[in-house]
């Protein structure tokens, strides 16, 4: 078995990764006898040659097959994720947190895989965990389970379901310092615990959404859809918006899906992106708070009944992308939403 740093040099000769080669070096990354410095060669090495679908693929299922398991398997068909890449630096608002809550009030499960705040002041995991809109971080999975069944949603707090990435962090960190991108800044929504068949996800780049959606695809999703906001030239959002046009890709059932979307085509007034401005934990619960009482700004609300309508969609509810856009909207602004988040505050505190 090749050791790292022969799988390093080869890198750097731009020879592309096997499984087996993925195999060893996950092993070697996950290995606390390996050293930081060594561990971040290979990870640069790997990001200077550029990371291929296959690469891409197969680190997933080694980093996948180490998880641990919830259990969900009897939700997983029918399930999924909304998920963005982040390190769009943009400040968004944590728009996929609400659209889980959307779409479990309109009965389809969901299993958000996310984690704090990394690149933005609030991630998913400061949202909707307990400061938050009230969801248990450090649940075990019978809890978990019970909260999927009971509430129609789940969190998967990424640190709890993968251990081996404790001996990674370190060498992220030396080429973070270096403002420089690993995988694993892309793995994250590639290697969800639960496992849900279907997936709306936002990329960082445009460069990247046919990639990732080649890398779902080549994992064996049912269905699913990369997409990738455009703000100007070099620049973006890893979200579907009604601010922006959408670069769009698609996988599993939707592989053929090739598009620009725009937010007038879908039927949406084009948003300003300063609508979708996001901020702290405290200011994003503000704006939970204005958004749910009717008085948030309009381009958001759009935008989480758009993700929602698409996520839809995806899961074989709707004829078109935007044919749920309707009952989103009333789930969101009408009730249900605010309902589901005093339910989930409800549930952990009978599951303390």
């Amino acid at each position: 078995m090749a050791s790292l740093a022969e799988l390093t040099q080869g890198l750097k000769q731009h020879v592309e990764l096997d499984v087996a080669s993925v195999e060893a070096a996950a092993d070697a990354l996950a290995h606390e006898a390996v050293t930081d410095g060594e561990k971040a060669d290979f990870l640069r090495a790997l990001a200077d040659k550029g990371e291929t679908a296959a690469e891409l693929a197969a680190f997933a299922t080694v980093f996948r097959a180490r998880a641990v398991n919830p259990g969900v398997e009897d939700y997983a068909d029918r399930a999924i994720d909304v998920v963005g890449t982040g390190g769009d630096h943009t400040g968004a608002f944590n728009i996929s947190s609400l659209v889980v809550l959307t779409l479990a009030c309109a009965g389809v499960p969901v299993m958000k895989h996310g984690n704090r705040g990394i690149t933005s002041k609030c991630g998913s995991a400061d949202l909707l965990g307990p400061q938050g809109l009230g969801f248990r971080l450090d649940a075990p999975p019978a809890t978990l389970r019970a909260a999927l069944a009971e509430l129609g949603y789940v969190f998967f707090f990424a640190p709890a379901f993968h251990p081996a990435f404790k001996h990674i962090g370190p060498a992220r960190k030396l080429l973070a310092a270096e403002g420089r991108r690993s995988v694993f800044n892309v793995l994250g929504p590639l290697i969800n615990p639960g496992r849900p068949a279907h997936a709306l996800l936002g990329v960082f780049s445009e460069a990247w959404t046919p990639l990732l959606a080649d890398t779902l695809h080549r994992l064996g999703a049912r269905a699913g859809l990369a997409a990738h906001g455009r703000l100007e030239a070099m620049r973006g959002v890893d979200e579907l918006t009604s601010a922006t046009d959408t670069r769009v890709r698609g996988f599993g059932r939707l592989h053929g899906l090739d598009a620009v979307w725009t937010p007038e085509a879908l039927g949406l007034r084009r948003a300003d992106f300063s609508e979708l401005a996001g901020g702290t934990l405290d200011e994003n619960l503000a704006i939970v708070d204005a958004l749910l009482a009717g008085r948030g700004p309009a381009g958001l609300a759009d935008t989480v009944a758009l993700n929602a309508a698409v996520a839809l969609w995806i899961c074989g509810r709707g004829a078109t992308p935007a044919a749920g856009l309707a009952e989103a909207r009333d789930l969101l602004l009408g009730g249900a939403v605010r309902a589901k988040i005093a339910a989930t505050r409800e549930f952990f505190q009978d599951h303390p």
